[in-house]
């Protein structure tokens, strides 16, 4: 097992006395060498003063001037301390204050010279808490003495690692000047270099290997289960036994299905849905999810592994799942004609799509039918065409008649949703939807796949939205989803690109943007014929979801409070952890003030919310749910961002790769982006996006005009603004980087009368844009902190 300074420090709450035994269970050391391993980090965090040993306990010591955050450096040596806190300042680190903390890694720094007018404040980092490079992608070199060193791809890793040969691995000898994957073995210490190992010969370049190959070794994905993890999973179960039924509600009676991908089985068959109509002429709903937490708990291994990993990685059509496959089809997933293990939720509906009640229960379950995507459009258009009793399967009628309702059910809670200001995303080729719901990017996608993508989507959001709801309602701890808008520039952008395409639209943006204005946006883009483009565009504005102890608004549902993640814990940690919370609640919940009271509350049902004026978990379980899922978010927030970036680092690396083949061709494209130092162009037949840098425009100098968004030519005043169309050759394409490099070749516009206008006020913003634009050299001033500040943003990106 992996365990990290930050993984120990997370058990200490504020102020709080900590027993080395007691700390032994919480992370689970039952091996000599973790033992052993715990009581030097101990001593060693002592000896530092980060922790104070009080009658053999262990406190935490915290100082004002000591802050966490991750490092941020760029390939010309510089460094700043990123905090968690998006409004708390960065900390700039010099290289000689980095004490050996590479790019990424989470550190403690402690702040030497406070920040003043535009200067950041200094710092130097005093504890590496968690190493984020376990391994790199390098290039292997001989020294003069002939030894081997990796030189790392990665142009922020300033350093060279000695590589160890090893029989059991590639000779480094054949591996002399090729690209190969390393293993850290042992980080800097002191003056002692990096050590590592070469596990994989990837070739003589990044584009000689496989794209997914490359991700799996750029992020250091894991390819399979420890040993320990393995054998965790060989001693549950391989069937339900009686002890694991009691006290749950029967449901094997009730008609059910799963919806599911096929590329994604059995990993995506974590919930099923049922639909009854009942006395009143109402709707109920049932979201019954795979009750995988009854059978994980922590300090297991697998759970640890779950908490390690976060979430379940989609690859293309490969998938870095969150539990052994075997195991998922053994205990969790929801398979047809097997009972199983749920949590239900049942809601009960109005016609309008409106929740009037709803219950969670602890239940066992058995799903009648699981169907692909397909199939169900298929089902559904036999069912419209009234040739149902016509199928050779005799069976099929319930089963498209529930279908049916489901599908006209979605549509009403659609239309809800879009009434309080949602949105949908039509992408053609969407971020991971193993999950079901609005996943990171935090608004649903529509794939034009069919109805059984929003019929998941409709129900899994209802469901995650509800179970939160109700845990707040009880005073109960959660990790709640929350969403920022967009930054108002990028929507004003939008707007202007619109425009610019003859598709005029009026938003009323103020001070923040609203779910309305992205919904009107949406609306306008499916008018246009580069929709595809818009949407990509629009994709790229919305802030990632993040995870917070703290309930708060979530932009993509249209600012919907109290909403967090349930339905998918084969595949998200966090769904994992608001399972063992409800389990929690289901076996310790107090349903009365106390012994005396009489009158009980249901704790399974809504009709208890605003009726409870006491602490339902025993004081005991509430602190190890709150310390548990307060430690958990900022390390969930960090995987949760691996994930997109390697998720979108493959589909950046299969765009990059097609638009080499295209090397020398003209293309057709449009202008999505204006920058003082040129104009990006997104080719529509490949969607991918390149630079047309204006040194390459050699017919004219050209101004960049922030107010048009356009690069306008003095003499001959030819323009490129934001939205023309144009055609453009690929001049070269750097495969690792995605970097694409275009020289136009044919349109753009003429300016108007108005835009030849000089503008003071352009002129002012170009100048300031140009000298952000302009790489900061720590060589030019080593002690001007403020130019390293204006040029973060240009030199790390």
């Amino acid at each position: 097992m992996k365990l990290s300074i930050n993984d120990l420090l997370t058990n200490f709450a504020e102020d709080k006395l900590i027993a080395p035994k007691a700390l032994e269970k919480k992370i689970a050391a039952n091996d000599p060498v973790l033992l052993e391993k715990l009581q030097i980090a101990l001593k060693a965090l002592e000896r530092i003063g980060i922790l104070i040993k009080e009658r053999g306990k262990y406190r935490r010591i915290l100082e004002d001037s000591v802050i966490e955050g991750k490092l941020r450096c760029s390939s010309k040596g510089f460094c700043f301390a990123i905090q968690d806190d998006e409004d708390a300042e960065d900390i700039y680190v010099r290289e000689s204050q980095l004490n050996t903390a590479w790019n990424g890694d989470r550190v403690l720094v402690k702040v030497t010279k406070e920040g003043r007018r535009r200067r950041s404040p200094e710092g130097e980092v005093r504890l590496i808490l968690e190493r984020a490079n376990a391994s790199v992608i390098a290039r292997v070199q001989q020294t003069e003495k002939g030894n081997y060193q990796a030189v790392p791809l990665d142009d922020r890793l300033l350093f060279s690692i000695d590589l160890q040969e090893n029989e059991a691995e590639p000779k480094l000898a054949a591996a002399k000047d090729q690209l190969v994957h390393v293993e850290i073995l042992r980080y800097p210490l002191a003056r002692q270099r990096p050590i590592g190992r070469v596990t994989h010969i990837l070739g003589s370049d990044a584009q000689s290997t496989a794209d997914t190959e490359l991700v799996h070794c750029k992020y250091d994905l894991p390819r399979t289960f420890r040993d320990g993890v393995l054998q965790a999973a060989e001693t549950l179960p391989t069937k339900l036994r009686k002890t694991d039924q009691k006290k749950r509600v029967a449901l094997q009676q009730q008609l059910m299905v799963t919806l599911c991908d096929p590329n994604i089985e059995p990993m995506g068959l974590d919930h099923a849905f049922s639909l009854e109509q009942t006395e009143e002429g109402n709707w109920q709903l049932g979201v019954h999810v795979s009750d995988f937490a009854h059978f994980i708990s922590p300090p297991s291994e697998l759970y640890r592994e779950a908490h390690d990993r976060g979430r379940t990685i989609c690859l293309g059509n490969t998938l870095v799942p969150l539990f052994p496959t075997t195991l998922v089809e053994r205990v969790g997933a929801l398979l047809p004609g097997v009972d199983r293990l749920a949590i239900s939720v049942l809601i009960t509906l109005n016609g309008n799509g409106e929740w009037l009640e709803f219950e969670i229960q602890p239940t066992v379950v058995q799903v009648d039918r699981q169907l692909s995507y397909q199939q169900v459009e298929e089902i559904l258009a036999v069912h419209a065409a009234g040739k149902i009793e016509e199928a050779p399967d005799r069976g099929l009628a319930p089963i498209a008649e529930l279908l049916h309702h489901l599908k006209q059910l979605s549509q009403v809670l659609h239309h809800q949703r879009f009434q309080r200001g949602s949105f949908d995303l039509m992408l053609s080729t969407p971020s991971s939807q193993i999950c079901g719901d609005e996943g990171w990017l935090g608004a649903i996608v529509n794939t034009q796949q069919g109805s059984a993508p929003q019929m998941v989507a409709e129900f899994s959001t209802l469901a995650n939205h509800l179970v939160i709801s109700h845990l707040t309602a009880l005073g109960i701890p959660a990790i709640y989803a929350i969403q920022a808008p967009p930054d108002l520039q990028d929507i004003q952008n939008l707007v202007n690109l619109l425009g610019n395409l003859a598709l005029p639209v009026n938003l009323n943006l103020e001070e923040m943007v609203q779910p309305q204005a992205l919904q009107t946006l949406t609306q306008r883009f499916q008018e246009s014929d580069v929709a595809p483009i818009l949407f990509e565009l629009l994709k790229a504005t919305l802030k990632s979801v993040k995870y917070s102890t703290v309930s708060g608004p979530h932009f993509g549902l249209a600012h919907v409070q109290n909403y967090g993640q349930f339905t998918a814990p084969l595949n998200r940690y966090c769904d994992l952890v608001h399972h063992r919370v409800l389990h929690a609640l289901f076996a310790k919940g107090r349903d009365r003030r106390n012994t005396r009271a009489k009158e009980r509350v249901n704790l399974h049902h809504s009709s208890c919310h605003g009726q409870i004026h006491w602490n339902v978990l025993p004081p005991d379980i509430q602190r190890e749910l709150e310390a548990e899922i307060a430690a958990a978010v900022t390390h969930l927030n960090e995987r949760e961002q691996l994930v997109q970036q390697a998720e979108t680092d493959l589909v950046g690396l299969q765009k990059t790769k097609k638009m080499q083949t295209h090397t020398g061709d003209v293309l057709q494209g449009i202008i999505t982006g204006i920058q003082s130092y040129g104009f990006f162009v997104r080719v529509e037949a490949l969607m991918a996006e390149g630079l047309v840098h204006v040194s390459s425009l050699k017919d004219d100098w050209y101004e960049y005009r922030a107010r048009q968004q356009a690069l306008i030519g003095r003499k001959n005043h030819c323009q490129y603004r934001l939205g023309d169309r144009v055609e453009v050759e690929v001049k070269s394409v750097d495969y690792y980087r995605q970097q694409i490099d275009l020289i136009v070749v044919g349109g753009g516009s003429t300016a108007s009368d108005e835009d030849l206008m000089d503008s003071s006020e352009d002129e002012a913003v170009s100048s300031e844009l140009e000298d952000e634009a302009t790489l900061f050299d720590p060589a030019d001033d080593a002690d001007d902190v403020d130019d390293a500040d204006d040029a973060d943003d240009a030199a790390l990106d």
